[in-house]
């Protein structure tokens, strides 16, 4: 049973409390759908498991699927600074992030993991038991985040340069015995 991206608003279950008289926003749909369809676009026929596209480019483009899929799940997070998340929260964002990306780059296993850890949903869930509104943040926020993420970037760059590395310094020759 299928249901559709507007019909699903709030589904996250846990948002804290509203204190009287703060109204609050709406999270942003478009976070909401980027996540629905990264993480449970597909439902398998017959079950309730589902998964998104994120495991089909990781699965199709080893590393580079898994970097694509990084880059879209730190735009969720980016976006999400602005709901006035606590810094703990944030951190806890990015780690999903980066684990996401971390063991989902080991071929085989990882393209297990990435259908099962669900990061964006995650990420999701937390944004909406922790927001306390559009406009609510700060620029320590905001440095907080950019530090987190430029850390996970570091070592994706670094993890591709030691793969480059690692090939490159393959001898192919000594296998067959020319010197």
């Amino acid at each position: 049973m299928a249901r559709s991206v507007e019909k699903r608003e709030g589904h996250y279950a846990g948002r804290t409390p509203t204190p009287p008289g703060v109204t609050r926003e709406p999270i942003d749909k478009n976070l909401d759908r980027l996540s629905y369809i990264l993480d449970r676009s597909i439902r398998v026929p017959g079950t309730d498991l589902r998964f998104g596209v994120d495991p089909i480019i990781s699965f199709l483009f080893p590393f580079a699927g898994d970097a694509i899929g990084a880059m879209l799940s730190a735009y969720i997070v980016l976006v999400s600074v602005r709901y006035g998340l606590p810094k703990g929260v944030i951190a806890r964002m990015v780690f999903n992030v980066g684990a996401d990306f971390a063991i989902g780059s080991i071929p085989f296993v990882g393209d297990l993991f990435d259908f099962a850890w669900k990061s964006n949903d995650k990420n999701m869930r937390l944004l909406e038991k922790h927001a306390r509104g559009k406009g609510g943040s700060f620029w320590s926020d905001w440095a907080w985040v950019v530090i987190l993420l430029g850390i996970v970037a570091l070592s994706i760059f670094g993890l591709l340069a030691l793969i480059v590395y690692a090939i490159g310094n393959i001898d192919l020759r000594a296998p067959f015995g020319r010197p």
